[in-house]
Order: structure tokens, then C-alpha cells, then sequence
């Protein structure tokens, strides 16, 4: 194997909690001391480390596809209303009573959008990782048993799709714990990773307090993994390793205002990102990681975007497609936390 080009960069992480004191309005420095602030905005800066991908590599490219039909926002669920994100009715106001095109709209996903995706990586012979909330899982197990019978990940989306900003702590706690637990039931195995997506304050530390995850996605600035620490509610730190997600290279950008109109407007996004990226990894690799739905890139008039930037990729040798489970392994490795206090 090619040693990298510079030597990987520790990487110090610090502390995150779910609390700590507001900034004050003292001026510049006072506000450089404050470390109480929350927030990383420097990352890894103008060092970040050579990751190291397998095969000398220069992109890690990871594709997620997210199971969310069944545990959307539904009166039938016990919710309030009916869900309004991420469908073809953009801007969609919440119904007190059953939506039955919106439900309708979601069933596509699971009914026939997923099944497409998952046919078109089986023909291809490439792995993925899937986002699956626990009770879409429970609605549809041969989803499921399909996902693992393929090699995928399945990695926890938590028990709902649903907003956890606006949940207290103890229902979001009990909501992690029902999640893993049907999970496990379900797969034999508990979930590796976690992505909540409608993620709260205090997902991240709830996680880390119950323990067993390798990785959380629920991050969308940086194109590395990173460890950070985790102040539990005992005050103590934990490491903790982050996989960032996207909401860019996202076919959710079909369903929002100014997103995608067309297939060819994915597909090329997607191919000028992946095309970037390659570039600069000739030195500095990084991972690029796709979202999809199946009610919205399983649509006939969307996929082709997939399967054109599935041949474009294709052409290019130094490509390590993988599950999000492979690159943490990965980082854990070669980057363990304690690497940053060697």
C-alpha cells in the first residue's frame, strides 16, 4: 500500500454537552475564551488527516437509503396530525384526521420505490447502509429481511420520523430505548449506527448513555469522520465517533422548494461532487455520502439519476463504495480516540 502523502493529523476532540453557558457580548476576546461554547467551527482546519481508505483509494463513497414508511407522522400512530415533510406535496399542511394521499404518497416507498433501489445495488453488487425507523421495520419485515439477506447495514433511524426537537427528554429516551430493542428483535443484532435526522439537543449524549453504537450520522459539516467527546448527565466525557450525513447530495431536495426538477438535475450534482472530490483525493481523499427515499429517487422519472451516476462512477478505479458501519470500523482502527492523547 502507497503511504499517504503527508501524515495523518491527530485530532483533539472537545467537549460537547448538551448545555453550557450562552455567549456573552463582551467583545472578541472574551468570546475566543468562552470554552464553554458548544460549537466546532474549526474541524480539522487546513490540516485534515489522509483517512487511509482501503485500495489507496481516493474517495469513499456511501450510499443510504432511509426506511421511514410506517413510522411517519399519522393519526393513526398516535399522533396529532399527518405528516408534512419530505412528499410530493411540498409545503403540505398538517391534517387533523387521516391524509390518505399523503399516506398514500409514503406507501410508495416502501411498496415499490425501495424495492427498486435495492434491485438496482443487487444487480450491481454494491453495498449500502439503510436508515430504518423501528416501526416501519415492524410494518414490513420482508424489507427488512431483504436488507440483511443483500449484506446492507441496517443502522437505527430511531422509533419515529418525527420532529425530537419538540419531545422532552424522558419520551426521547424511552423512544432510543423502544428503537434498539425492536431492532434487535427484528435482526438478531442491535444497531452499530444511529441517524435521527429531526435529531434534539440531547439525542447525541442520550446515545452515548445507553451505549453500543459505533457511530451517529446526525451531522452535516464535515466530509471526514471525527471523534468528540460527550459529556453525559454524570458529568463524566465519553469519545464518540461521528459519520457525517448529507442533506445536499439528497433526493429529499426533490420535495423542497429550489431543490431538484429532474433526473438530470440530481445526476449532475451528484456527478460534479463526485467528480471534485476524486480530484482532490489525490491528496486529500474524503467520503461522499448519498441520501435517498423510496418514495422519492424510487420514482421511474428520478432513478435514472441513479443509475446514471452508478455508470459514471463505474469508470473510476480508485472508488471504495462501502457502508457507513465499514468506514467507522475503518476510522476506529486506523484513528482511535486515544490517537488524539498519544
Amino acid at each position: 500500500m502507497t503511504p499517504p502523502r503527508w501524515p495523518p493529523t491527530p485530532f483533539a476532540p472537545r467537549s460537547i454537552s448538551a448545555t453550557s453557558e450562552r455567549p456573552t457580548h463582551a467583545g472578541p476576546a472574551a468570546l475566543s475564551l468562552n470554552t464553554d461554547y458548544p460549537r466546532d467551527l474549526r474541524g480539522y482546519g487546513a490540516h485534515p488527516p489522509h483517512p487511509q481508505w482501503p485500495g489507496r483509494a481516493r474517495i469513499a463513497l456511501q450510499f443510504v437509503l432511509n426506511l421511514e414508511e410506517g413510522g411517519e407522522n399519522c393519526v393513526l400512530h398516535g399522533d396529532p396530525g399527518s405528516e408534512q415533510f419530505l412528499s410530493e406535496i411540498i409545503g403540505a399542511a398538517s391534517y387533523p384526521d387521516r391524509h390518505l394521499s399523503m399516506e398514500s404518497i409514503y406507501e410508495y416507498g416502501s411498496r415499490v420505490g425501495a424495492w427498486r433501489i435495492l434491485r438496482e445495488f443487487e444487480r450491481r453488487q454494491l453495498p449500502l447502509t439503510v436508515f430504518a425507523v423501528a416501526m416501519a421495520m415492524q410494518r414490513n419485515p420482508e424489507l427488512v429481511a431483504a436488507c440483511q439477506q443483500a449484506g446492507h447495514e441496517l443502522a437505527s433511524h430511531g422509533w419515529r420520523w418525527i420532529h425530537y426537537q419538540q419531545i422532552d427528554e424522558a419520551t426521547e429516551r424511552e423512544h432510543l430505548r423502544q428503537a434498539i430493542a425492536i431492532h434487535t428483535e427484528l435482526t438478531g443484532s442491535p444497531p452499530l449506527g444511529w441517524y435521527t435526522g429531526r435529531d434534539s439537543p440531547n439525542t447525541r449524549r442520550l446515545l452515548v448513555e445507553h451505549g453500543g453504537f459505533a457511530y451517529d450520522a446526525d451531522y452535516y459539516g464535515d466530509e471526514l469522520p471525527f471523534w468528540t467527546q460527550v459529556r453525559s448527565s454524570d458529568g463524566q466525557s465519553h469519545p464518540h465517533l461521528v459519520v457525517p450525513y448529507t442533506l445536499d447530495a439528497n433526493d429529499m431536495r426533490f420535495a423542497t422548494p429550489q431543490g431538484f426538477n429532474c433526473a438530470t438535475q440530481f445526476y449532475e450534482y451528484l456527478r460534479d461532487s463526485f467528480d471534485v472530490l476524486y480530484a482532490e483525493g489525490e491528496e486529500r481523499p474524503r467520503m461522499l455520502s448519498i441520501g435517498m427515499h423510496g418514495r422519492l429517487l424510487g420514482r421511474p422519472g428520478r432513478f435514472l439519476a441513479l443509475q446514471r451516476f452508478l455508470d459514471h462512477v463505474a469508470r473510476f478505479d480508485r472508488v471504495w463504495v462501502c457502508r457507513r458501519i465499514d468506514i467507522a470500523r475503518h476510522w476506529q482502527q486506523h484513528f482511535p480516540s486515544e490517537f488524539a492523547h498519544a
